[in-house]
């Protein structure tokens, strides 16, 4: 079968690139070649999380591999048969756990049996889904497909140092549905958690206060976790659960970063979401940007279906475009007002992902 050749660098030129064709190859046996890998970002090529990401799916499906190695700017991956099983890989670094676990679910979800992952790493980052969002905003929407996984924090990790460790288990999907997510539907609760690891609980304790105060919520409605680990770090995550999705903003500390600051850019997050609808005002956007880009990969493998956004990004339409690269799928995309989106998924007949 002749491979697929993808330029690493056109459109969003990151890791997602990467990822959804390592998903694509291993589920539907079509060869892949990328060349220029993350050739859009300062430093290009191959980092651990990719490296760990692209080794782990070829033991999953006894793939053969061309540049695993750090810093590769080109790779090949040959994909064999999907087993299902019980794995671990470590990152070796604070690299992003919960990036590699989205590249390996719906690869297992093909598989013939049950599975469990356990990844080490890091498992609030910037620049990629935490725990928290991909748990609790993901998952959710991945089970309404059809998906069959669970996630466990085992331990938190955070940069540098990493440490963190997360526990997937996947069944191999029977019954999948189309997803409906027009509408987020009726608030049912907000609840914001601030972490800090190894760090004072001051930090904490003013991040919750800003957030809180932003968002017009009580006391009681924020809670502070003090985490285990090898170094330090913080991140405040506020879950704003609606009857159809639960959405999850977040913001990590840095250094250097007022815990005030860290917390106002949640909140600025929030209130661009919250107002979002159709132009009639008779639809609430249902997801923000980042869900919205999970969304595309599942939709294609599964039945398809609709769901509004708040906007289409690049790392959306780069997203769509390697899809169809792999799967005969129609993306239709329809402006219903400023901030809302409509995505119709819809696959070809016959077009089963395999």
């Amino acid at each position: 079968m002749r491979e697929i050749i993808i330029d690493g660098s056109e459109g969003e030129g990151g890791g997602q690139v990467l990822r959804t064709s390592l998903s694509l190859s291993a589920i539907t046996g079509k060869p892949v070649r990328i060349e220029d890998v993350r050739g859009q970002r300062k430093k290009p090529g191959l980092f651990r999380q990719h490296l760990t990401a692209f080794k782990a799916a070829a033991e999953i499906c006894d793939a053969q591999m061309e540049g695993a190695e750090l810093g590769s700017s080109e790779i090949a991956f040959h994909a064999g048969k999907i087993k299902g099983g019980d794995y671990e890989f470590s990152i070796g670094s604070a690299g992003a756990t919960n990036l590699v676990a989205q590249t390996l679910l719906p690869i297992l979800s093909h598989a013939d049996s049950d599975s469990t992952v356990r990844i080490t790493g890091g498992t609030h980052n910037q620049w990629a889904p935490t725990f928290d969002f991909l748990d609790q905003a993901f998952l959710p929407q991945f089970r309404k497909m059809g998906g069959r996984a669970a996630l466990e924090l085992e331990s938190y990790g955070f940069y540098p140092a990493g440490g963190g460790a997360i526990r997937m288990s996947v069944k191999p999907m029977s019954e999948t549905h189309a997803l409906s997510l027009e509408d987020r539907g009726e608030r049912l609760k907000e609840s914001a958690v601030a972490i800090v690891a190894n760090l004072k609980r001051d930090i904490a304790n003013r991040e919750l206060k800003t957030l809180l105060k932003s968002m017009n919520l009580k006391p009681e409605q924020g809670e502070i976790i003090h985490a285990d680990g090898p170094g330090p770090g913080n991140a405040i995550s506020l879950f704003l659960e609606h009857e159809h999705v639960t959405e999850v903003f977040i913001g990590l500390g840095e250094h250097g970063v007022r815990a005030e600051a860290v917390a106002k850019k949640v909140a600025e997050q929030a209130q661009k979401y919250l107002p979002a609808k159709d132009s009639l005002g008779s639809l609430h956007t249902a997801v923000g940007e980042h869900l919205a880009d999970q969304l595309l990969l599942p939709m294609s493998l599964f039945d398809g279906g609709v769901f509004t956004t708040t906007d289409i990004t690049q790392h959306t339409r780069t997203n769509m475009d390697i899809i169809k690269m792999f799967l005969d799928v129609e993306f239709k995309m329809t402006q219903l007002g400023r901030k809302c989106w409509k995505v119709e998924v819809t696959k070809q007949a016959g077009d089963n992902g395999t």
